[in-house]
């Protein structure tokens, strides 16, 4: 969840919908985003909305507090219940997310998909995921998760090697991201992640190479792997300016996605989103595709954004603020954006052309259509059946994706 905020028109005090936003909503799948915002430590490259126990001090007293975080957030999800009314739909996929999630007590967890299941209902194949830092759980904890209902997992393994986690600011040794899938696999979960970074300095080759196959040799059914960006404002980013780490290096990086495509594919995972490889289309996010493919989500907890029907909104970020608005009876969304028709358009061209199947030709204007044409050309789009009528990127492509969108949206 990002740390900053982006700007728009103010949210009215009860949370409110434009009647519009739910016109059509039968045919779109719901999801909910659940945020922590709570970590032990700040790692350095991070500029998420989140705090520390230090950081939280004195900043909101015991309205910022984990002790009672799940109440609050079960107030919020009330009032989505409120806002979106007599809406039919069950809940597709539930995420929660941080910050480190694990940081709560596993009830606390279990309560806030509780009240999702007790307003909404859950669909009877419902993805429901929790983030977790390898070091925050143990068996018991997992177990106590899946006894609530949860049935996927998404471990912070980032890098294999010490000196990469050291310059990251993890706190977890080698080695235990991995045995946290196994004690997953024995509290009954069927669906595990593994997430990596690469890039990062003083990472080489061989490095990655030994994060990939540790990774695999783990044995999840998914595997999200991102090249670092360095954010402004981040320890990592005052580190380089001090010249005491090198800068990243974009060719670096798409070597080393390169060689993450081919380690992977070779171990039976296979690309659906630039990003993300799973070794079954079952093993896929859902959650994640909600976003990719623009259904209706609804986040909930500080900073969190939410999108239903094309209106766009987003939560105040401090936990004391966030509180604090749910405690005097009214929404704690600080802004909102009715999404127009071409704003659509661009964001699902933005979005589906970064999955395996792509996005449809007919999203494209004329100078879209030619440039997807030279693109084709270029060995940047598939072509041949799999391209028939949907621009779909090639391995070359998805490595020049950012460039190859920017044509395309003409």
């Amino acid at each position: 969840m990002p740390s900053a905020l982006p700007d728009g028109e103010p949210m009215p005090e009860d949370g409110a919908l434009p009647a519009s936003a739910l016109d059509g909503a039968a045919s779109r799948p719901l999801g909910f985003y659940l945020h922590v915002p709570y970590c032990a430590t700040r790692c350095g490259y991070c500029d998420f909305n989140t705090y520390t126990a230090t950081e939280l001090r004195g900043s909101g007293g015991v309205l910022a507090s984990r002790d009672n975080y799940a109440d609050t957030l079960v107030d919020e999800v009330r009032l989505a219940r409120k806002v979106l009314g007599d809406d039919p739909r069950p809940v597709r996929t539930v995420f929660v997310g941080g910050g480190t999630p694990t940081l709560l007590a596993a009830r606390d967890l279990v309560q806030m998909l509780a009240a999702v299941r007790d307003e909404f209902g859950l669909a009877d194949d419902a993805e429901i995921t929790t983030e977790a830092n390898p070091e925050s759980v143990d068996e018991a904890y997992l177990s106590e998760l899946r006894e609530g209902g949860f049935n996927r997992v998404s471990f912070g393994m980032q890098s294999a090697k010490q000196h990469v986690l050291k310059v990251l600011d993890r706190t977890h040794t080698p080695g235990r991201p991995e045995a946290c899938v196994a004690e997953a696999r024995a509290a009954g979960f069927e669906h595990v992640n593994l997430d990596l970074i690469y890039g990062t300095p003083g990472e080489t080759d061989d490095d990655w190479r030994a994060t990939l196959d540790a990774a695999i040799g783990a044995g999840p059914d998914h595997v999200s792997a991102y090249a670092l960006i360095v954010e402004e404002g981040t320890q990592l980013a005052r580190r380089i300016r001090r010249g005491e780490v090198p800068m990243t290096d974009d060719d670096v990086h798409a070597d080393r996605y390169l060689i993450a495509d081919e380690v992977l594919g070779g171990a039976g995972f296979e690309w659906y989103e630039v990003s993300n490889w799973a070794t079954s289309e079952s093993g896929r996010c859902l959650h994640n595709e909600l976003y990719w493919r623009g259904a209706d989500w609804w986040g909930a907890g500080p900073g969190a954004h939410s999108h239903v029907g094309g209106v766009r909104w987003w939560n105040v970020k401090h936990p004391g603020a966030y509180a604090g608005a749910l405690a005097g009876g009214g929404s704690p969304g600080a802004g909102r954006e009715v999404l127009a028709a071409e704003d659509r358009r661009v964001e699902r061209i933005l979005l589906e052309l970064r999955l395996r199947e792509g996005c449809p030709l007919s999203l494209l204007r004329e100078a879209g259509l030619a440039a997807s044409v030279r693109a084709r050309d270029e060995g940047l789009l598939e072509a041949g059946p799999y391209g028939e009528g949907r621009a779909v990127l090639t391995l070359r492509g998805r490595l020049l994706a950012d460039a190859v969108v920017r044509d395309l949206v003409d």
